[in-house]
């Protein structure tokens, strides 16, 4: 979760959170948590540090501590040291300097930790470099001085006056002990962890840290000259790439293969807590893992944990593991993982620690609008010797009918689950850019075509093989629909889902649910057998039963000798061909354009480099004079920058994608899809590239004001009519025009629709729809084809939301706005404010909050209240024309929900 949102909930509308991290602060034998914020105002950068009582959600969550702004007099260097014991995956421990004094930091492991202090050196580096420009932090005076204000300040503040101090009369003690004790001071230090987090086994804490790890921050001690230099970002070099490329394309030179096991394990835990040994489950091999791998799902299914970071049920779970992990061997805790209820955590054998490197993990929710987590996955990717793994655990939607759901939600975790690398100028690694690739977890896919007691016959008959012919994955896989390239072994075992718990019976709910494989492993690599795949019944905690995978996988090892001959080699031949020409390419194709582009449906097209040249290249688009980024909003390219080796090729994908943010001005044809985009060889030439298209206007990204004056669909409107639309005030009425409709036809379809079908469908505007439902429906309300609207009640209701979301005015107009927040506690001075409103926006609200009530006449079969649709819509209907704060939040929800309740008219 992002808690910069936090953050800036108590700054000054000019003053932006950049990032926010959660680290340990140390004081001599005591760690206590803070939440870090990088702040920027006016070019200038300072470190606020924040108490907080929980994950930071609101400002009410943290009370500022201390600012420490980034000048000359500030510093941050790692103390870590090679000698130091750790945990593979562990945290980094920096020292934040500033003047005299001094605090002493330990981040959590990870890519953010890293983005955190690349920000920090990038801020600091600037002002390295322009050390004649004294900055003048006058914005962080109000900090130092009293209160704010509710969720602004809570406290009086003296410069630096409580954190730094209390370390920095720590340290001058400290020095003055000898180093023997100091060593063991700061071990022990280093040694605790978050509460968050699982406890370290004996045999973990002896794990000798990596030497060659690529911190951001190495020196542990600086001086003014090479402050800029201490946190230096990895460099975009030609050649350091160039070395990189060579010895990926001789790999074969100096590697091997070697088998290694891992053991995969799945359980859909039911938001029970460990009541039995899992050793059934996770040491029935003969023979210890070398890797295990092991997920839930429903964890927790409260919701405190779906808004809070802390469930008690982590470190239930982690430590029933960590007892049950195979007897024979000493197991290392790499890295721990959550997102709600979904938890993976990843351990190895002590003896291959060393070579575990590069660990990074990442979290992706799926959702309605695509911000819910209670479905997701986490992952977490790993160099393992030469081999890079990634290891995926995901939990799917549910219900027997929503397979293409299922595989939206596949699709949305390969493309949004993405590992920032060491380093920062390459483009982020995907799923799919791994050796090997372990996906395991409920993917709930059921059995289709058969009722329940054909399902169970078949299963007392042990005929699985004819039972899997009706898995609806296994019907994705064969249509190429999901798991494009993955395996999955037999399945000799029965449906792990679902039975009463505690029991190995189906389930005798009212519901009785088909028997299905939710529970599932599967793999996508070279050189992977699998040993075994199956289900444990000994376990009866759950609905669920736990499965496991062990894999026998060859992982690449280098020959040390080998290597060091091919680099010396690659080396050599490098330092032969340097300035000897200039690089060129050549581009299969010079032009490019985008037919029928919609709104929000991706497009893309492939611009292919090849190097005809004599020489390595590097690309890179660049701006154009007078503009902030090298291309359009609706335009990227991916990757933006990159390196092709001699006679190599690469692909560029070339995406449109309008949203709401672009939309308005493509609907009314003040923008086209028109740019240039220029491609700059380093010590080469320029390559200027046309992007064209043609935009299909949507009611999506276009006006209350100007829709209420469209009898006939957007598309079929002249561009110049709808251009003299936009640019018309909201009081003028089109010259000679018929009466405008009282509200626009499309919000009248989608809520009609929802009217007589959805008003007593569970979940509505809770559950997400299908993104191919959206597009249909979205065409229908553009084109007026066909009648009525296709899609299911939920793709409706997200496309209803979506709708408001995109209008370029709110229902209730930005110069309304304040008005609203200031009534918001008087029910009749808010129905007066609304009576304000142009008649069409007045029309609008009227008639949503109208058609909401009658939701709320059904809750008790729609599980709908007023909170949870004040929360929805008023965040929809009443945007803050600048930042909105929590406070202002709160008020919009309060005003909104005097026309929710019964006695509104």
């Amino acid at each position: 979760m992002d808690q910069s949102v936090a953050i800036q909930e108590t700054l000054e509308r000019e003053e932006n959170c950049i990032i926010a991290v959660q680290c340990d602060v140390l004081f001599d034998d005591i760690t206590e948590s803070r939440l870090l914020g990088l702040v920027e105002s006016a070019e200038e950068h300072a470190i606020f540090i924040y108490t907080h009582r929980r994950m930071a959600i609101t400002a009410d969550d943290v009370l500022l501590e201390d600012v420490i702004p980034i000048c000359l007099d500030f510093a941050v260097v790692e103390v870590s040291s090679p000698e130091e014991l750790a945990v593979v995956g562990g945290d980094t421990r920096v020292r934040v300097s500033y003047q005299e004094e001094e605090l002493e930091l330990r981040l959590p492991f990870g890519s953010h930790s890293r983005l955190f202090l690349g920000e920090v050196n990038r801020a600091w580096s600037d002002v390295c470099k322009s050390p004649t420009q004294v900055p003048k932090f006058e914005w962080i005076n109000k900090y130092h001085k009293g209160p704010r204000g509710q969720g602004v300040v809570k406290q009086a503040l003296t410069p630096l006056s409580t954190t730094l101090n209390k370390l920095s009369q720590h340290r001058k003690t400290e020095k003055s002990s000898d180093k023997k004790g100091t060593s063991e001071k700061e071990k022990g230090s280093n040694s605790g962890t978050q509460k968050s987090r699982a406890p370290l086994s004996q045999e973990s804490q002896g794990i000798s840290s990596r030497e060659d790890r690529d911190d951001l921050v190495r020196s542990s001690s600086h001086t003014p000259s090479n402050k800029a230099q201490i946190l230096a970002m990895p460099q975009f070099g030609l050649r350091d790439n160039l070395i990189r490329c060579e010895l990926l394309k001789n790999e074969d030179l100096y590697t091997y293969l070697e088998d290694f096991s891992f053991f995969l394990g799945t359980y859909n835990v039911n938001g029970q807590p460990p009541k039995e040994s899992l050793s059934p489950w996770l040491s029935h091999t003969p023979n210890p893992p070398d890797i295990y791998c092991v997920g839930f799902q429903e964890l927790d299914l409260s919701k405190e944990a779906f808004f809070f970071n802390d469930t008690p049920k982590e470190m239930e779970w982690t430590k029933a593991v960590s007892e049950a992990l195979h007897p024979d061997a000493k197991y290392a805790l790499v890295k721990l993982v959550r997102l709600v209820g979904i938890m993976l955590i990843f351990y190895v054998k002590k003896e291959h620690a060393e070579f575990i490197s590069d660990v990074e993990a990442e979290t992706v929710g799926t959702g309605i609008m695509g911000r819910m987590g209670n479905k997701g996955a986490v992952a977490i990717r790993f160099r393992f010797h030469n081999s890079d793994i990634c290891v995926v655990n995901s939990h799917l939607a549910a219900h027997i009918e929503e397979y293409e759901r299922r595989n939206q939600d596949y699709k949305d975790i390969c493309s949004r689950l993405q590992f920032r690398p060491l380093d920062f100028t390459q483009p982020p690694l995907t799923i799919m850019k791994h050796d090997v690739i372990l996906w395991i977890g409920d993917l709930n896919y059921r059995i289709s075509d058969l009722d329940v007691d054909n399902v169970k016959e078949l299963i007392s008959k042990k005929e699985f093989e004819t039972l899997h012919s009706y898995d609806q994955l296994k019907r994705q896989i064969d249509e190429e629909a999901v798991f494009v390239g993955f395996v999955e072994g037999e399945i000799d075992f029965q449906p792990t889902y679902k039975y009463d718990t505690g029991s190995d019976m189906w389930d005798t709910s009212e519901k009785c649910r088909v028997p299905a494989w939710c529970d599932r492993i599967l793999w996508r690599g070279k050189n992977i057998k699998q040993q075994h795949y199956q289900s444990h019944m000994a376990l009866k905690t759950s609905d669920h039963k736990p499965v496991s995978s062990l894999l026998i996988a060859g992982i690449k090892r280098i020959n040390t000798e080998a290597y060091k001959k091919t680099f010396e080699e690659i080396v050599r031949n490098i330092d032969k061909m340097e300035n000897e020409c200039i690089p060129s390419v050549t581009l299969a194709k010079q032009e490019f354009h985008f037919k029928d582009v919609k709104y929000m449906q991706h497009q893309a097209e492939t611009l292919s480099l090849f190097n005809d040249g004599q020489v390595p290249c590097q690309f890179e688009f660049i701006q154009k004079p007078n503009e902030s980024t090298y291309c359009k909003p609706w335009l990227t390219a991916n990757p933006p920058k990159g390196f092709i080796a001699q006679g190599g090729s690469v692909d560029i994908e070339l995406e449109v994608f309008v949203n709401r943010s672009t939309a308005p001005d493509l609907n009314s044809g003040k923008e086209q899809i028109e740019d240039i985009l220029v491609l700059h060889l380093e010590r080469g030439k320029d390559y200027f590239i046309p992007v064209t298209g043609n935009y299909l206007p949507s009611c999506y990204g276009t006006s209350i004001h100007s829709l209420c004056h469209m009898r006939e669909p957007i598309q079929d409107m002249p561009q110049e009519t709808l251009h003299k639309l936009a640019e018309m005030s909201v009081k003028e009425n089109v010259a000679n025009a018929e009466k405008p409709l009282d509200i626009p036809k499309e919000l009248w379809m989608m809520v009609d629709h929802l009217f007589r079908n959805a008003i007593k469908q569970e979940d509505i505007f809770q559950q997400p729809g299908l993104r191919s439902e959206f597009a249909d429906i979205r065409d229908c309300l553009d084109t007026g084809m066909p009648d009525s609207l296709p899609g299911s009640n939920h793709s409706v209701a997200e496309a209803l939301l979506l709708f408001l979301d995109a209008l370029p005015e709110p229902v209730v107009p930005f110069s309304f706005y304040q008005q609203c927040l200031e009534s918001c506690s008087n029910a009749s001075q808010c129905e007066k404010t609304i009576s304000m409103l142009p008649q069409c926006h007045q029309n609008v609200f009227n008639y949503l909050a109208a058609f909401l009530r009658e939701l709320l006449k059904n809750s008790a079969v729609n599980r709908l209240d007023v909170n949870i649709l004040a929360t929805i819509f008023a965040s929809l209907l009443l945007r803050s024309p600048t930042k909105q704060d929590l406070a202002e939040k709160r008020k919009t929800q309060e005003f909104f929900q005097h026309f929710l309740t019964q006695g509104s008219t």
